[in-house]
């Protein structure tokens, strides 16, 4: 599955247009990284713990979109987009979409 944030991909046409897919999680945050993030914001750094649930998050969501695309049968997402909202306190939710393409050389 080829997924750019492009309009195109080079050296291929598209086909047909299928339509939007999207993929989204949500997560909350954990005490116990709360408390390491609140160490962190006096001593300055990177929240590891934070960096690895969003990296972790963004995955997740970018498979979801994928197999919406299969399920429609694309080969490829075009002009994808990530957006991060907050849900509560202590939750967000993070969405990738696109649109599912048929591409062809």
């Amino acid at each position: 599955m080829i997924v750019v944030t492009a309009d195109t991909v080079e050296g291929k046409k598209v086909e047909k247009v299928l339509g939007l897919v999207k993929g989204n999680t949500i997560r909350a945050r954990h005490i116990g990284r709360d408390i390491l993030a609140g160490l962190k914001n006096i001593v300055g750094g990177e929240v590891s713990g934070y960096t690895k649930m969003m990296a972790e998050s963004r995955e997740q969501a970018l498979d979801r979109m994928e197999e919406s695309a299969v399920a429609m049968g694309a080969n490829a997402i075009v002009a994808t987009r990530f957006v991060t909202t907050s849900i509560m306190d202590g939750a967000a939710e993070l969405l990738a979409y696109g649109t599912a393409v048929v591409l062809e050389d």
